[in-house]
């Protein structure tokens, strides 16, 4: 049975995620109202009927905004931190507030979610991997700096919508005061494409598939500047981009064992992407 995943928006106006077994799905993150979700997810051929569940990671508006309303409509159940949920000050169904614990997953269906720390400017901030039919994917955005936890889970995704949000030269070159290009910088902030890369070349699984590359800044990064950065190193990787302005493909992902040949030209390729300096 094939793992489903897409993202319907993902940038600083708005950001969720849809992850599928094809019989339950979740959505990580509402940044989208709930008219635009359901559109969104019609347009995909996504079925909210299957949505089981709701995963907040922090309370940022660009995260939450559809979370009441989605929430209330259909009756899903919202997993959310005590600290996220008080400082979103949004309303919430009481019986449909759920929490979650570091490291502890939490399981719908037949998938699996892992809540883990993130570095960022928020209450209780936190990443996810999800499991399902073989497949591992996580959700990792909005991140200063990528922690021993980041590092850790990534190593396991077959998938990953990974945050590449900002060209450093763009950042301090750009127009937004001192105080801005600091916090979006510093280590509750957010990932540069440069970091994402080092992440990408140093602790990716030689059974990584699939990079989606998220939560691009509108001012200081583009589609093509991130796209052009990492091709050179995706080795065999599928690299792509997540749109700001419309939800993206839904790919699909197979449980299959990775064939020998394949798996030692992977690791052969990351062992020597691994020996090069970067910087």
């Amino acid at each position: 049975m094939p793992l489903y995943l897409c993202s319907l928006n993902s940038g600083s106006n708005a950001n969720c995620y849809y992850i599928s077994n094809g019989e339950e799905a979740i959505l990580v993150d509402t940044g989208l109202s709930c008219r635009e979700t359901e559109r969104r997810m019609r347009q995909r051929e996504l079925e909210m009927e299957k949505v089981k569940a709701i995963f907040i990671s922090h309370e940022h508006s660009d995260h939450i905004t559809g979370m009441s309303g989605l929430s209330k409509k259909y009756h899903i159940p919202v997993y959310i931190t005590n600290g996220t949920f008080l400082n979103s000050r949004m309303p919430l169904e009481e019986d449909l507030i759920c929490t979650f614990k570091q490291a502890v997953p939490v399981i719908i269906g037949g998938l699996s979610i892992t809540p883990f720390k993130k570095s960022h400017d928020a209450a209780d901030p936190h990443s996810f991997m999800i499991s399902g039919c073989g497949v591992n994917v996580g959700v990792i955005t909005d991140i200063g700096y990528a922690c021993k936890k980041v590092i850790k889970y990534f190593g396991q995704c077959h998938a990953a919508f990974l945050e590449s949000n900002y060209c450093e030269d763009m950042l301090m070159n750009g127009s937004y005061p001192w105080h801005l290009k600091k916090r979006i910088h510093g280590d509750e902030g957010h990932l540069s494409n440069k970091q994402a890369l080092e992440l990408f070349q140093q602790y990716r699984s030689p059974e990584l598939e699939l990079l989606i590359l998220s939560h691009l800044s509108k001012n200081n990064n583009s589609p093509e500047t991130v796209a052009s950065l990492f091709a050179p190193h995706a080795a065999g990787v599928n690299v792509v981009v997540a749109s700001r302005y419309e939800a993206g493909e839904v790919f699909r992902m197979e449980d299959k064992e990775v064939p020998k040949e394949i798996m030692k030209t992977r690791k052969k390729a990351l062992k020597n992407e691994n020996q090069l300096t970067l910087f």
